[in-house]
């Protein structure tokens, strides 16, 4: 007998009203045009820089970009568009917490300094690369997009919802590259870097337990979604995924997850540190070839000169 096909099911569960959970993740894939060619042109970009020798950083690249597929194609996306709040957290999440990180690794150091001897791309660089400014570009747009006016508007209109994840993606990287650049001179000294962690985790922190606290119906979309899939009862009675429950949880991801992945960065970067052997009471790595101390090297002097 011949299996039925992914839509028959995915149609036959929608006219039950009896969609299951596997149901759900095997046939509810959107495979959005723009989205795909992203991820192609990533890629593509990618391994044309690279003429195509690609090292053990690829790997970190490669990553980065099947999490952004996943995120924006996979059902989760559904999930938080339509139903679930807290999906939608999650969604941020990948978006703002693991894809910037990933494709910030896999690029290589010889690359970088390739695009940097561009006059114009360096002088914005040393800019976005300041402490100060990445954490205002990264911290400051998680909360903007998170105000209820300007959140409940992106759902609403598919165009704004495309910038919204856009705005995500491009300020979490200028966040994150101050922390994972490939190149020394673009990160800042061990104890500024983790003091600049801890501040985003308690942004993020601040931000989500506001979100759980608050009182249920603050992105309204979440209280009486559309049932197109029929899996309302499947999110609301078996799950027990309220209104209430999807927004604390939801909350709660901003709140813990984010903070866990903000302390580990935090560690890595102290142990980093603290196994770095000494050389004449100073870590050889903090010396650039200019022979300064990686606080005070050519760069400062320029900028202060």
């Amino acid at each position: 007998m011949e299996k039925p096909s992914l839509c028959v099911l995915r149609a036959a569960a929608v006219k039950e009203n009896t969609m299951t959970a596997w149901q759900l993740i095997i046939s509810d894939w959107h495979w959005h045009p723009s989205v795909l060619l992203g991820c192609v042109g990533l890629l593509a970009g990618y391994a044309v820089l690279l003429r195509f020798r690609f090292g053990r950083a690829a790997l970190w690249y490669a990553s980065g970009v099947f999490v952004l597929f996943v995120a924006l194609l996979s059902p989760l996306h559904t999930l938080g568009d339509t139903y679930l709040f807290s999906a939608h957290m999650l969604q941020h999440m990948l978006l703002i917490l693991i894809v910037p990180p990933l494709l910030l690794l896999g690029l290589p150091a010889a690359l970088v300094r390739t695009w940097l001897e561009i006059p114009p791309v360096r002088r914005i660089e040393r800019v976005l690369r300041r402490p100060v400014v990445a954490w205002l570009f990264g911290m400051g747009t998680l909360w903007l997009w998170h105000v209820p006016a300007l959140y409940n508007a992106a759902l609403s209109n598919e165009n704004l919802h495309i910038v919204e994840h856009l705005c995500f993606i491009t300020t979490a990287t200028i966040f994150w590259w101050p922390i994972v650049a490939p190149i020394d001179e673009a990160r800042p000294m061990p104890l500024i870097t983790v003091g600049y962690l801890f501040l985003a985790m308690i942004a993020s922190g601040v931000l989500g337990i506001m979100l759980t606290f608050a009182a249920p119906g603050l992105y309204p979309a979440y209280l009486h979604p559309p049932d197109q899939l029929g899996i309302l009862p499947l999110l609301r009675d078996t799950w027990g995924l309220t209104p209430a429950v999807d927004q604390q949880l939801g909350g709660l991801f901003m709140w813990v997850p984010s903070g866990l992945v903000y302390i580990a960065a935090a560690m890595v970067i102290l142990a980093r540190w603290y196994g770095t052997p000494e050389t004449d009471d100073m870590p050889q790595a903090s010396i650039t070839s200019d022979g300064l101390p990686r606080a005070i090297d050519s760069r400062y002097v320029e900028e202060v000169s």
